[in-house]
């Protein structure tokens, strides 16, 4: 049960005698999340942010690695990632034993992960996915081959509950070029919802930040409601991990809240202020030539 998720305000637990020193956020047993996803040792993208998200939202936090970098806030200059066999069997003795209530995925680097993991999921009845395709990197190079695109498209895509691409990543999934404008993001929105189930509660959410602009606009559709979800654009350079919080707050709530929109209506609320105090971290030696993470436990720390 969410108490607070964005002030913060804890309650005295019944353990301390009324004195009010032992204090806590969240009552009762978490739900059980999963991130499969690639690590960045920074903590700003990847699993470990995701893992911070998820506590600072009230869920517990599991993780599948299905990519290793060497990477900073100054960049990524090293890749190495693991087979497909040891991702599946990482999938395989989690969700043997641990009743997971949604999974999240990110960077799954190559074409044998995608197939591997799309192939756990079913076995398991793994049916709320927030799928974040994580194919095209800030810099603009591929993370992705034509080959795991397609595948991503092919075999995960349809799994997802809740499909979250950015703007680049939409045009790569649909083979063309990506939105450029406001109403070009409501019809790309209608393509991509054509690839995941067509059945009742399955969402794309098309994120518009690379739009130019002061006001931010993304887009969720579920085949028949279109819904806008709008936010002032904040002057940071510190918004490394976006996409990955976005959707890891989504995972974090799907159990929490009454229905899609909802969730993702508080994730994108969370994110917010997330961004805006991400210049309280100070990560780097060098924070003006970098890309620094957003704030995941803002509501869990008093601003300065």
């Amino acid at each position: 049960m969410i108490l607070d998720l964005f002030t913060a305000v804890a309650t005295p637990d019944d353990r301390d005698n009324g004195q009010g020193h032992v204090r806590r956020l969240f009552k009762g047993a978490p739900p059980k999340v999963l991130s499969i996803a690639g690590i960045d040792p920074s903590g700003g993208a990847g699993l470990l942010a995701d893992i911070k998200t998820f506590t600072a939202l009230g869920a517990y936090g599991c993780g599948v690695v299905a990519g290793l970098t060497a990477q900073s806030t100054q960049g990524v200059t090293a890749v190495q990632l693991p087979s497909a066999e040891f991702v599946g069997a990482q999938i395989d003795t989690l969700l043997t034993d641990v009743a997971i209530a949604a999974v999240k995925t990110g960077m799954l680097g190559q074409a044998s992960n995608v197939h591997v993991v799309a192939e756990k999921l079913a076995k398991h009845g793994q049916d709320n996915l927030v799928l974040d395709p994580v194919m095209i990197a800030k810099s603009g190079d591929a993370l992705l081959n034509k080959e795991a695109t397609s595948l991503l498209r092919d075999a995960l895509v349809p799994l997802a509950r809740v499909l979250t691409p950015n703007l680049p990543e939409a045009g790569a999934l649909l083979d063309e070029r990506g939105p450029e404008t406001p109403k070009e993001m409501t019809r790309t929105c209608e393509r991509l919802h054509r690839l995941v189930k067509q059945e009742e509660n399955r969402w794309v959410l098309l994120k518009g930040g690379h739009l130019p602009g002061g006001e931010l606009i993304d887009l969720l559709y579920d085949g028949d409601r279109m819904i806008e979800l709008r936010a002032e654009r904040f002057d940071t350079r510190h918004t490394h991990g976006t996409g990955c919080a976005l959707s890891a707050a989504i995972t974090a709530l799907v159990p929490q809240c009454a229905d899609i929109p909802e969730a993702v209506a508080l994730a994108h609320r969370w994110l917010q202020q997330a961004i805006r105090r991400a210049d309280e971290l100070q990560i780097s030696r060098t924070p003006q030539s970098g890309h620094g993470p957003v704030h995941h436990t803002h509501a869990l720390c008093i601003a300065p």
